[in-house]
């Protein structure tokens, strides 16, 4: 349960930097290239994954690319989501994500559709209308802040989809994970090149500490996740919902209590169903 704690508050972290980044003079494209430099020498150091399984005419190189652009476009969107509606609905997003791709499991991956997942589904897009909802704060548009968060919505999801992908071709997390942080960081830095020559945005040494930090706590959501199921291997229903709905809850409570986010009734109403319906989803897994 421990390594489960750990990775819910890792991954509200990760939210609280990016919260924190524009009042620090932070550029995010920046930190988040560097994020990806400590994911992939942390993912070597630490996972250690076999790169030999790669080496086969099955590996799907195209999903992988995919993941290369998708993960790093969706941390600039999670950022700017982040930004504009608050830690309490972007965190919300995000785990409600898992929506859309419960329902790619469905008719894609020819996954079971039982009572428990279809009702959870149900009252998840309910949830994401509710935590979308303008909650009564000054500046910025509501077409604005849906559409960052319905980015977070669908992004994540896409990740899932594609990770779901490789999974199914025989490449191991590990070694995808690494490939794809490694390609993502190689992409990222070309275009930070592009800007720093340019004369766009100039590197800075402020930039690298803190993707540097970001990255070391992305990192750690993953690592906690996968010691979590392994620390629990028959329990994988427990841990799902438990870092869902722990990811929700506390970033609720870091929003609200440390930044001072203000919610309407219809953004908690939509949290609390969020809430159900990943425990109804979990319970249909068991």
């Amino acid at each position: 349960m421990l390594f489960l704690i750990l990775s819910v508050a890792c991954s509200v972290l990760v939210s609280v930097l990016l919260k924190l980044a524009p009042r620090r003079g932070i550029d995010i494209a920046q930190a988040v290239t560097w994020n990806y430099l400590a994911a992939s020498v942390l993912s070597l150091l630490v996972l250690r994954p076999s790169l030999q399984t790669l080496q086969g005419g099955h590996t799907p190189w195209l999903a992988l690319l995919g993941l290369a652009v998708a993960l790093p476009g969706i941390f600039l969107v999670l950022a700017r989501a982040v930004r504009e509606a608050g830690i309490v609905r972007s965190d919300v997003a995000q785990r409600l994500s898992l929506l859309l791709s419960l329902a790619a499991a469905f008719l894609l991956f020819g996954e079971h559709a039982n009572g428990w997942k279809l009702a959870g589904l149900g009252l998840g897009l309910l949830a994401i209308v509710g935590v979308s909802a303008r909650n009564g704060e000054a500046g910025g548009s509501t077409r604005g802040t849906w559409g960052w968060l319905l980015g977070v919505w669908v992004g994540f999801a896409l990740i899932d989809i594609l990770l779901k992908r490789v999974a199914l071709a025989g490449t191991p997390s590990t070694a995808a994970l690494l490939v794809s942080f490694g390609i993502a960081f190689v992409l990222m830095l070309a275009w930070q090149l592009q800007r720093h020559f340019s004369g766009t945005s100039k590197l800075t040494a402020s930039n690298l500490g803190f993707g540097l930090l970001l990255g070391v706590i992305n990192f750690g959501n993953i690592l906690f996740y996968v010691r979590a199921h392994q620390a629990m291997p028959h329990s994988p229903a427990t841990i799902f919902a438990g870092m869902n709905i722990g990811v929700v809850c506390l970033g609720a409570l870091v929003g609200v209590l440390v930044f001072g986010e203000k919610t309407s009734r219809l953004n908690r109403a939509g949290l609390l169903l969020a809430v159900v319906a990943i425990g109804l989803i979990a319970r249909g897994t068991l």
